[in-house]
């Protein structure tokens, strides 16, 4: 990719249909930076509950959001992890609870203000991979690369059981439909920035194809974009 034109690459879609999983495959292989946004607000959830910020409380979300600085480091494994305040928070922001209250954060105005500003800043140089819900509608509507993401409601929450299981946290399934289906319903249903495909963004259904072909598929695209654009 060096030769090639710089570019942004925005993966939108629903959750567990693994956006964050190729998005950060296909930025090693172009050698891109990552940026996960939707650990983004995983880390602002975070932050309010460990500081019981009330969330119908403007004035008191405002003054928590200017406490917040999220970044993304590479740890020995070369694996992007969450920072909030400098401090990994990678693991606490996966789990149930999290998951529980990321939407409700994320559908409020103030909190998003402050995100789509910090990610447009970490996307001024290019050569970036972003992943989330509003990637290529408002936070980048000029990427020059967009997908959009989708997959059956079970295989997601499967996808999902799993993740959990991997960081120590047995699920019982339905409760993970449950958990799907109302951030489903509430990304979709938001007033600020709701999650929906971008009239220009190509769609990869991931139910019947694994994350090896997902990560060739946007990459084949991309090889494509940077060498027509450069």
């Amino acid at each position: 990719m060096n030769p090639f034109r710089k570019i942004v690459i925005a993966i939108d879609g629903y959750s567990a249909c693994g956006k964050s999983t190729t998005a950060k495959e296909v930025a090693r292989i172009l050698g891109y930076r990552y940026i996960d946004s939707g650990a983004m607000y995983r880390a602002v959830t975070l932050y309010f509950l460990d500081h019981h910020i009330s969330l119908s409380n403007p004035k008191e979300i405002v003054k928590a959001l200017h406490n917040i600085h999220i970044s993304f480091k590479v740890n020995s494994k070369g694996v992007s992890e969450t920072y909030l305040n400098n401090m990994n928070v990678e693991k606490e922001i996966r789990k149930m609870r999290i998951s529980e209250k990321v939407s409700p954060v994320s559908a409020i105005k103030e909190v998003r203000i402050a995100m789509v500003e910090q990610q447009r800043r970490m996307g001024k140089e290019k050569s970036i991979v972003m992943d989330g819900r509003d990637i290529g509608t408002v936070v980048f509507p000029t990427a020059e690369l967009k997908f959009f993401m989708t997959a059956d409601m079970v295989v997601r929450a499967i996808r999902r059981q799993r993740e959990l299981l991997d960081n120590d946290r047995l699920v019982d399934l339905d409760e993970v439909i449950d958990n799907i289906a109302e951030r489903d319903r509430i990304d979709t249903t938001r007033k600020e920035s709701p999650l929906r495909q971008a009239s220009d963004a190509l769609v990869i259904d991931t139910t019947h194809i694994t994350i090896d072909e997902q990560v060739d598929e946007v990459v084949r695209h991309a090889v494509s974009k940077a060498l027509r654009t450069s």
